[in-house]
């Protein structure tokens, strides 16, 4: 077994393809990882900002997440019709470019690429958080821990959906499971207590009241509580991971997904209110998250605290999860309509776009490298993107449904054109909240992608311009290609090399560079010493074409230039036929012995690709050794 088979599993045929599929049980851990997730860190990221006014904040933390369900709805309901109108996939970026246009589609697509590469990064940090404030020892590894967290995500992810399903199922349903029980026991706890439950842990004393309340706090308290959204149109750009019948596999997986999230955040903040938990301070030395807070002061520090804190260390950790299932899938279209490479559409060798796997990896590592693996300081840079997606799509549908005409069309019309506003208010309040504190980043990133993407396209259109042909092949026969052989000395290797030549042409000239020495006083030379013993008098006797010996004197002792000048010039002397440069080169069996070489086979072939001509062709003829 080799070791890529070991990492990311043995290739998988194509008409296997459908045994790849999933259904709603590993549906749910595939897309929903990061919007279920979101509930650890989105309420505490709006409590966060209400800490200023002491425990006064906690009487607006549930007006503040009734509107965030209320969007939540919204956005269900706008992302349930996509997935019916648009089955083929692709969410935000389908909708928008068919039905506002190309632009506005990239615009969609380039908020869900950035959208996505913070979800992961904030997803793997809040994980790593959770965790070291845990075990505070491990705080000075958090770096390395986040590093670590997504490589295991990358692999994991790089073996195929259906794999990635059953390993996430897990964790993701119990955490749903002690998330629930949770808010199931508090809850009842609250109603017997007359809406004054005792804590079994009392939670830190709320801090003195420092701030009055002001729209402006509440805002951006909002707008912070506006993460718990992110991840929630996972589900309608991967409706081709689903079997059939995938439109209903689909709907019926973000209907848990949501409902679940529903429950969770309406939970949270009812009993933070009743238990009177106000956050703590997140880069201070007494953090203790919300979650942590509010599950010991409804089952202390048993069991079943040290469980439920283990499943949402897990859920933040996978929750990155989603950008790795969606962030390819977004490639993948993109790259279909020619605004990528073309290498982002096709799909590995375990049936997944692998590229944008490692291109993701490769972002998320770089961000988490550049902010430290803190989530504190990656959450003002989330839901920008989210939200613009959500904005764009959902206009998206009201251009739709105003084309379709059919039954109901006017009902869903009102539906996402009540989405497109409120999402597009709620898009412009997050960047005016969060503007300052890091959403500019995202805020100019998605206009420098947007570039990026046109100048991709830019790039293929001239291309398809410049080799496009509708001409047959000519009915003549091209002159015989000019044949240079390059020897450095005679060998079984240069050998083979002329022998090819001889049988491709009848004009062969063989490279030899020497030392240009100024007492004229010349080395014993191989090739230019037994020319004719070795090449001239076989081939007369046989009846070949006798190969022309050219001599190149190098003075600085280069080899590679005076040869691939040489190239050059015969080339621009012939103007009618092909210069084909025969490279013979040396293979050995062992990747380490290559360090004894010179490598100047490879050096030539790249500089003659770099500064050939369209009649300048290059043939490496390997020799392998057989020595072990």
């Amino acid at each position: 077994m080799s070791l890529l088979d070991f990492l990311v599993g043995p290739p998988i045929a194509t008409w296997k393809e459908g045994s790849e599929k999933i259904g709603v049980a590993k549906g749910i851990p595939v897309f929903g990882l990061d919007a279920l997730g979101s509930a650890a860190y989105g309420p505490e990221a709006a409590l966060t900002l209400l800490i200023p006014l002491g425990l006064a904040g906690l009487n607006h933390i549930l007006p503040l997440t009734f509107g965030i369900i209320a969007l939540l709805g919204i956005v269900f309901f706008s992302y349930r019709q996509t997935i019916a109108a648009y089955p083929g996939g692709g969410g935000s970026y389908t909708v928008a470019r068919e039905n506002l246009g190309t632009f506005p589609g990239l615009l969609a697509a380039c908020a869900l690429l950035i959208d996505y590469t913070l979800d992961a990064a904030v997803g793997i940090s809040a994980g790593i958080g959770a965790l070291t404030s845990a075990i505070p020892s491990l705080h000075p590894q958090t770096l390395w821990l986040c590093l670590s967290a997504l490589l295991i995500l990358t692999l994991v992810n790089l073996r195929g959906v259906r794999e990635n399903g059953a390993l996430f199922m897990v964790p993701t349903y119990l955490f749903l499971v002690c998330m629930l029980v949770a808010i199931g026991i508090g809850v009842a706890k609250t109603a017997l207590a007359d809406g004054h439950p005792v804590p079994v842990v009392a939670p830190p004393s709320a801090p003195a009241v420092v701030a009055a309340v002001s729209a402006w706090l509440l805002l951006k308290s909002f707008a912070s509580g506006c993460t718990a959204l992110t991840g929630v149109e996972a589900v309608s750009n991967g409706v081709q991971a689903f079997r059939d019948d995938r439109t209903k596999n689909a709907r019926h997986t973000l209907a848990v997904i949501i409902a679940a999230l529903m429950i969770m955040l309406a939970g949270i903040a009812y009993l933070v209110k009743a238990y009177k938990i106000v956050a703590t301070d997140p880069n201070g030395s007494h953090y203790r998250s919300i979650l942590s807070m509010l599950l010991g002061a409804v089952t202390g520090h048993g069991w079943f605290y040290y469980l439920s804190i283990g499943s949402i260390l897990l859920i933040l950790i996978f929750s990155a999860n989603t950008a790795f299932a969606d962030f390819p899938r977004v490639c993948h279209f993109i790259a279909e309509d020619g605004y990528l490479p073309v290498s982002f559409a096709d799909r590995g060798r375990r049936l997944v776009y692998s590229e944008g796997i490692l291109v993701l990896a490769t972002i998320t590592g770089l961000l988490l490298i550049g902010f430290g693996g803190i989530t504190d300081r990656l959450i003002p840079l989330f839901a920008v993107g989210a939200f613009l997606a959500f904005t764009m799509s959902q206009a998206g549908m009201v251009f739709h449904w105003r084309r379709e005409r059919g039954r109901g069309a006017r009902r869903s019309m009102l539906i996402n054109a009540v989405g497109a506003v409120s999402t597009g208010i709620t898009t412009l309040i997050i960047i005016v909240a969060k503007f300052s504190e890091g959403a500019w980043i995202t805020v100019l990133a998605i206009p420098s992608l947007l570039l990026l993407m046109y100048g991709v396209r830019r790039h293929y259109n001239k291309l398809i311009r410049e080799i496009a042909v509708h001409t047959p092949l000519p009915e003549h026969r091209d002159p015989a290609p000019l044949m240079v052989v390059t020897l450095t000395g005679w060998s079984r290797v240069g050998k083979e090399a002329l022998r090819t030549a001889m049988t491709l042409s009848d004009e062969v000239k063989v490279v030899h560079v020497i030392e240009d020495r100024n007492d004229k006083v010349r080395s014993p030379d191989e090739v230019c010493d037994r020319w004719t013993e070795l090449v001239e008098k076989p081939a007369r006797e046989g009846n070949l074409p006798v190969p022309e010996l050219v001599v190149l004197k190098s003075p600085y002792r280069f080899v590679v230039t005076p040869i691939v000048n040489y190239i050059l010039k015969l080339s621009k002397e012939n103007p009618d036929r092909r210069v084909i440069t025969v490279i013979p080169e040396l293979m050995e069996r062992r990747w380490y012995y290559y360090f004894l070489h010179t490598q100047r086979a490879s050096l030539l072939k790249a500089r003659l690709l770099m500064v050939g001509t369209d009649r300048i062709s290059v043939l490496n003829i390997p020799w392998y050794l057989k020595h072990s």
